[in-house]
């Protein structure tokens, strides 16, 4: 696929994490008259968590449209109208929604350009992440997406991201799994201008350190930060990297953090095993071996859907505590 550069502008104050989305939409909807968004509950709600609230009433309603709830034919018409020239946005709302359309991602959106070299500009957007809402809607699914060929996979965890990111995918010619988790929809940040996008495959550092390492995405950059925080009172200083995709993986990062520190934790609300954790963990010690000081400590989720009890969510997903703990132990090799 094809990304586009990183350009510095004038900022726009505090807009939310989902207003960023709007705005980064507004701004290419405008450009290119191609793009269209097709979902549920878009027209008078905006969307779930508001992020196309008054783009319909802006735009009008043939470049904001209700669909059915059939997440099939949501996608399938995504695909036919990419195919076709346009740059549609499919909201789903909810991730976990995308198992009513899998055979439309992974059979026809993400193996259209090997098997006929066709483009298929499509974003599929959805919250992602563990919140409330029970075990219908807090499945993790970025390493299902994130390993199908064909596919990229974008997780901000910021609004100045969510804008540059979501930019840079309606300007791309394959498909894009755009992932917004729930608990961000509401943080406030700056965001830029509209010549400001982030490339694909590029981390970045939020938070400078001496010791160790932390790789992650989505809200669990915000977990982190507190476990940072708390560890910096006790003498431990944690460098926080925010992979930002997840598919083009910035492998160059990574390995720089190994080598640097050689003590590194990486970490996501996924459970632990086949994720996107483990495959991290796996290709950065097998590149990297010589510059461990001990192995890549993995946190994640439990192996088990998500209670709506709210204790008993929480206790499912990495915490401060289990963070620190994590940190500690690959400070103690």
């Amino acid at each position: 696929m094809t990304t586009t550069t990183t350009t510095t502008t004038a900022k726009v104050q505090n807009p939310s994490y989902s207003e960023a989305f709007q705005s980064g939409v507004r701004e290419e909807m405008t450009r290119n008259p191609g793009i269209f968004i097709l979902g549920t509950d878009l027209i008078e709600r905006g969307g779930h968590f508001a992020q196309v609230k008054g783009i319909a009433q802006e735009f009008g309603h043939e470049r904001v449209k209700d669909s059915p709830i059939s997440e099939a034919a949501m996608v399938a018409a995504g695909v036919g109208a990419a195919m076709y020239g346009c740059h549609p946005i499919v909201d789903l709302n909810f991730i976990d929604f995308a198992f009513g359309a899998m055979d439309e991602i992974l059979n026809q959106a993400a193996k259209i350009r090997f098997m006929f070299n066709g483009k298929v500009p499509l974003v599929i957007r959805a919250t992602s992440g563990v919140a409330l809402g029970g075990a219908h809607h807090c499945n993790s699914l970025e390493a299902l997406f994130a390993s199908t060929p064909g596919l990229s996979v974008a997780v901000p965890s910021t609004p100045m991201d969510v804008k540059g990111l979501i930019k840079t995918a309606l300007r791309a010619e394959d498909p894009v799994i755009f992932l917004m988790h729930k608990k961000l929809s509401g943080i406030r940040g700056e965001i830029a201008g509209e010549n400001y996008f982030v490339p694909f495959g590029k981390a970045k550092s939020v938070r400078e350190g001496k010791d160790a390492a932390i790789i992650s995405y989505g809200y669990s950059i915000v977990t982190a930060q507190k476990a940072a925080q708390a560890l910096e009172a006790e003498g431990i200083s944690v460098e926080i990297i925010d992979l930002r995709t997840l598919f083009p993986l910035d492998e160059e990062a990574i390995n720089n953090a190994v080598k640097k520190y050689g003590r590194v934790v990486v970490l996501d609300e996924a459970p632990v095993f086949g994720s996107i954790t483990a495959e991290i963990a796996a290709t950065a010690t097998e590149r990297n071996f010589s510059s461990l000081k001990g192995p890549i400590v993995r946190v994640g989720g439990v192996r088990a859907p998500i209670s709506a009890n709210p204790a008993m969510a929480d206790a499912a997903i990495p915490t401060v505590a289990s963070i620190m703990t994590a940190v500690k132990k690959v400070m103690s090799y």
